[in-house]
């Protein structure tokens, strides 16, 4: 059995990407970051994986757990929905919306895109993400399914951008 054949079996999604499996790899990345497990989290990225996020650079898993810890000790109850944008044989662009308040209560919806670019492992060895947050008052949340966990199956995902 060839080493796509392998992983395949496994349950990892590699490299090169058609929809469905392109449609598969979002929706698991959707899935990790909404059990805001930052060890779980880190693992579907390489070793050496390189980010941006907004302005902050971040290289290695080391580096991914203690953002991700960090941003989840900020970001309460945070809630994602990522979606497919385009892809090629190794690389995918995803629009996602996320929901979060802050310690003072204040909700907020941000908004981003981003590119991922993966190894022949299918592990992410790099990722750009550029995001911006608004303000929103409580009774304007549209992502409110118990958290942590995955989006339920029969959300709609992510509404028209308003």
């Amino acid at each position: 059995m060839n080493s796509k054949a392998n992983s395949e079996a496994s349950g990892v999604i590699v490299p090169p990407f058609t929809l469905v499996t392109a449609l598969k790899k979002v929706r698991a990345a959707e899935d990790g970051w909404n059990s805001r497990d930052p060890k779980r989290v880190a693992l579907a990225y390489s070793e050496d994986s390189v980010w941006r996020n907004r302005d902050q650079f971040i290289v290695g898993r080391t580096e991914i757990r203690q953002f991700l810890t960090s941003k989840w000790q900020k970001e309460l109850d945070y809630r994602l929905v990522k979606e497919l944008w385009a892809f090629t044989e190794d690389r995918i662009a995803v629009r996602f919306q996320y929901e979060w308040h802050d310690a003072a209560g204040q909700w907020y919806r941000s908004y981003g895109n981003e590119l991922w670019h993966f190894d022949d492992s299918g592990l992410m060895r790099r990722r750009e993400a550029s995001i911006n947050d608004v303000m929103i008052e409580q009774s304007d949340r549209k992502f409110d399914w118990p958290a942590p966990g995955a989006r339920p199956a029969d959300h709609p995902g992510i509404p028209d951008v308003r």
